[in-house]
């Protein structure tokens, strides 16, 4: 089958298109005939071996979490899903190796859930990790609901915009931060936008003078730390960027597959509460190209490879 890998760390030139043996069907697992994959920014954090701490790596690697696609085989035990089911999911184990930039993969059935309806593949490709990421944080870790105001950092990225609709779903007043030029779309998705940078708490403060009932950290750091400053009393934080959360007395969250909540996402996106924004897509051969623009920051939205099935 053709796939991207890597045998090594290191930039996006590390990235390689061609042959790579179809993966074998475990018994749990169905095979997917993927139609796109999403990029994330810890794509390119395990590309350049930021996770190698974390993860064992197995070289040479196929990158990729998300994906979307058709199964074409059941495992053994698998009984969840038939040939032919549009699926999508968070495929991810716990070592980097066996990724969703490629024609196929095999997917474990706990990482799955069926692709919502009126999602097209591309769409659908980015919901998984920033839908879950969103969600578990909102839901499991914050807490956020009805007559909370929720801080949401990067409010136009992939999980900021998830964590704006979703709150706002949720019954909760959302404010985002965002760069001048997607202070539109942030109102657009449920929120009240501001800038980033210098006089973010008093832009904050302006908007919620008793400050915040919850933060959702994206960013870490200097951003975290004035984040600190702006919840009211008996506020939480989580961060999904900055393991220093804790020393704030907040929660530091990684996402993890999970199946009732990724089949709750799709049937948001159906009753149309959750939309997913392309912000471009590139075939499944330039994904080093689609790397280099997650990593150069403020992408509004999801960046998608696709395979062609055409040709």
């Amino acid at each position: 089958m053709k796939a991207i890998s890597y045998s090594r760390y290191g930039g996006p030139e590390v990235l390689e298109y061609g042959e790579r043996p179809e993966p074998k069907l475990g018994p749990d697992s169905v095979l997917v005939k993927v139609r796109a994959a999403a990029v994330n920014p810890v794509d390119w954090k395990c590309r350049e071996g930021y996770l190698d701490g974390l993860i064992d790596t197995v070289f040479p690697v196929i990158p990729g979490w998300d994906v979307s696609g058709v199964v074409v085989e059941p495992g053994a035990s698998a009984p969840e899903f038939a040939v032919g089911d549009e699926v999508m999911g968070y495929v991810r184990e716990d070592f980097l190796s066996r990724g969703t930039f490629a024609e196929y993969v095999a997917a474990p059935v706990r990482t799955l859930a069926r692709k919502p309806r009126n999602l097209s593949f591309e769409e659908a490709a980015g919901l998984p990790l920033a839908g879950l990421t969103a969600y578990q944080v909102l839901t499991h870790d914050l807490g956020v609901g009805t007559g909370d105001t929720l801080l949401v950092h990067a409010a136009a990225g992939g999980v900021g915009s998830m964590a704006v609709q979703l709150a706002h779903h949720f019954g909760a007043r959302v404010i985002g931060t965002a760069s001048e030029s997607s202070h539109a779309f942030v109102r657009e998705l449920g929120g009240e936008p501001v800038t980033y940078g210098e006089g973010l708490v008093d832009r904050v403060r302006a908007l919620a003078p008793d400050g915040v009932q919850a933060v959702f950290d994206t960013i870490g750091g200097e951003v975290l730390t004035a984040s600190a400053e702006l919840l009211a009393q008996g506020g939480r934080i989580a961060s999904i960027a900055d393991p220093a959360v804790t020393t704030l007395g907040g929660r530091y969250a990684f996402v993890r597959p999970n199946t009732a909540d990724l089949y709750r996402l799709s049937e948001l996106a159906e009753e149309e509460v959750l939309s997913v924004h392309v912000a471009r897509s590139f075939p499944l051969e330039e994904t080093a190209e689609a790397h280099r623009l997650s990593q150069g920051g403020h992408t509004r939205g999801k960046i998608v490879v696709t395979v062609d099935w055409e040709s």
